[in-house]
């Protein structure tokens, strides 16, 4: 299951199969016979553990938690190899959630931690040039809308997380190729963070005037969640596309709104109850059926704007169970290819290595781990969900054509992941480390 290497294969090996290893809270530290652990060993203890403290952590069984966590600190290192630094940041996501049980020393404790904006763009940059996944859902993406997009005038892109200008600078260059000439193109970019805006405004605009391209660029500064459609301004005659990329979970988070009318409304039924009739047979209220997630409202309203095309890159792992059990066992495959596949492109000493994996999968992982409700907004699912979920908004699956397919091959041969792959799945791409599935592309357009 591990490899002599340090690299781990968590990703293929059911966490089922690890052998029992008892965590005795009569051990004394240091724990002499945990040093004395080979690599594949170690690493076969540190799932132990983590699976062993999580239980407690699920059963407020919090000194044997500390008993594990005192344990797995003597053998994860975020320098260490794959298992050891995944490890690390499993154990601090357990750690937060015990002191979250404890909200002032919690807060007293990370009311000093500083979060520097250009440090995070940085990060996620590092992410796009290390890894191929995003690049490979950037010229998936671009295929579809010129496909989509052939013959039209007036062409109109929606991206939904704007941080990389990179995409769309290859977008131009397809678009002023096309033998009828280059459409007028608006592209209105959505960021929380101006100065991202404002830095892709300035790159495109630049290249569309080289490229003698009709070109304009509409900032729209939101979380994606505080989003209004209606702010996405689209124009009469415009064809429109729309690009998610890996922003749609953060919408399945529950909307304080929308729980909080639910229970006005549970309430009210409640007193109508005691007096001996039902509201909600009399109103057409239901606290049932009602959603409590944003984004069966958000879909609905993009599908109002009639794109032409819709494309969707999400991680194709389901890291949204109310089990913390599930959550922690398909997070640690998920999370273990992303470091293995790190551990085949960067030395272990890297900086750079280690800025992704702390700042970037350890935010991630913390997120999932130690966060619930509204709090909660990596809420990860498989590819099969997203599809359920997209066709009862109403739109209908676009299969990527053979053209997109290639593209994706040819960029990926580029690469010196050996273990990165892709395969294609019901029209969709699903890319993948060895055979692990990490994120999947599909394309959508509005069913008649």
């Amino acid at each position: 299951m591990f490899q002599d290497d340090g690299s781990s294969s968590v990703t293929s090996a059911p966490v089922q199969v690890f052998p029992s290893m008892s965590v005795s809270s009569g051990m004394g530290s240091p724990y002499p016979w945990l040093k004395e652990l080979k690599s594949e060993e170690r690493g076969l203890c540190l799932i132990h553990l983590l699976l062993t403290c999580a239980k407690h952590v699920a059963s407020g069984n919090f000194e044997h938690a500390n008993i594990a966590l005192d344990q797995i600190s003597h053998l994860a290192s975020p320098e260490g190899d794959t298992m050891q630094r995944i490890a690390s940041y499993f154990a601090e996501a357990l750690a937060n959630r015990i002191l979250k049980t404890w909200p002032g020393i919690y807060k007293a404790i990370h009311s000093t931690k500083i979060s520097f904006s250009s440090e995070n763009i940085l990060v996620r940059k590092m992410f796009f040039e290390y890894f191929p996944y995003l690049k490979i859902a950037f010229v998936i993406t671009n295929q579809v809308i010129i496909e989509a997009m052939e013959g039209e005038k007036m062409v109109h892109v929606i991206d939904l997380n704007a941080a990389e200008p990179t995409q769309w600078r290859a977008l131009l260059r397809d678009l002023s190729a096309r033998p009828e000439g280059p459409p007028h193109l608006r592209i209105t970019g959505v960021h929380q963070q101006k100065e991202v805006l404002d830095q892709m405004a300035r790159v495109l605009i630049e290249d569309a005037e080289k490229l003698d391209i009709p070109f304009q660029f509409n900032p729209i500064v939101s979380k994606l969640e505080d989003l209004e459609v209606e702010k996405l301004n689209v124009k009469t005659g415009e064809a429109l596309a729309i690009s998610s990329v890996l922003r749609f979970h953060s919408l399945l988070a529950p909307d304080d709104d929308v729980i909080k009318s639910r229970k006005r409304v549970f309430q009210v039924n409640q007193k109508d109850l005691a007096n001996g009739f039902s509201s909600s047979q009399d109103t057409g209220l239901s606290t049932t059926t009602t959603s409590s997630t944003k984004i069966e409202g958000f879909l609905n309203g993009l599908r109002t704007l009639s794109p032409k095309v819709m494309v969707v890159a999400e991680q194709d792992s389901d890291h949204n169970k109310s089990s913390l059990m599930e959550r922690l066992s398909e997070s640690l495959y998920f999370y273990a290819a992303l470091f293995d596949c790190l551990e085949s492109t960067l030395p272990r000493s890297s900086m750079e290595r280690l800025k992704v994996e702390k700042m970037l999968f350890g935010e991630e992982i913390n997120n999932i781990i130690s966060c619930e409700g509204g709090e909660r907004k990596e809420r990860h699912e498989k590819l099969e969900k997203w599809v359920q979920r997209l066709e009862f908004a109403g739109f209908g699956c676009v299969p990527l054509s053979y053209y997109a397919l290639l593209q994706s091959r040819r960029l990926l041969q580029g690469y010196s992941c050996d273990g990165c792959r892709i395969k294609e799945e019901n029209g969709c791409v699903v890319m993948c480390w060895q055979d692990r599935p990490l994120f999947a592309v599909s394309a959508w357009k509005c069913r008649r």
